[in-house]
């Protein structure tokens, strides 16, 4: 399986694990609870940032995991994927950062 492709299983995964017991399953916990959830985006966020500020590369690596993980959870939660950002990004490609900052609501 290629890097990439792992996006998919995991979106695919997390989609399984929502109708799951919560007792059984993290990821029916954090969908069932969305303060928690958004609680661990954030932490997960704050912690992928001081590692970076410390050059704990090691680190970086799994906090930016955690991230991910959590990040696509919040995204089942809201009835979004991986492919729907992908979209959102491939529409942004070749606009300024800035330009696309001025143009939201």
């Amino acid at each position: 399986m290629k890097n990439i492709e792992y996006f998919i299983t995991l979106s695919d995964i997390i989609k399984k694990k929502v109708t799951e017991d919560p007792e059984n399953s993290y990821t029916a916990t954090l969908i069932k609870d969305i303060e928690l959830l958004t609680k661990k985006v954030g932490e997960e966020a704050i912690e992928l940032i001081i590692s970076t500020l410390a050059n704990d590369k090691e680190n970086v690596k799994k906090e930016a995991a955690d991230l991910i993980y959590h990040l696509m959870v919040l995204l089942e939660k809201n009835d979004l994927n991986i492919d729907d950002i992908c979209a959102e990004l491939i529409i942004r490609h070749g606009v300024s950062g800035h330009d696309e900052k001025k143009s939201r609501k």
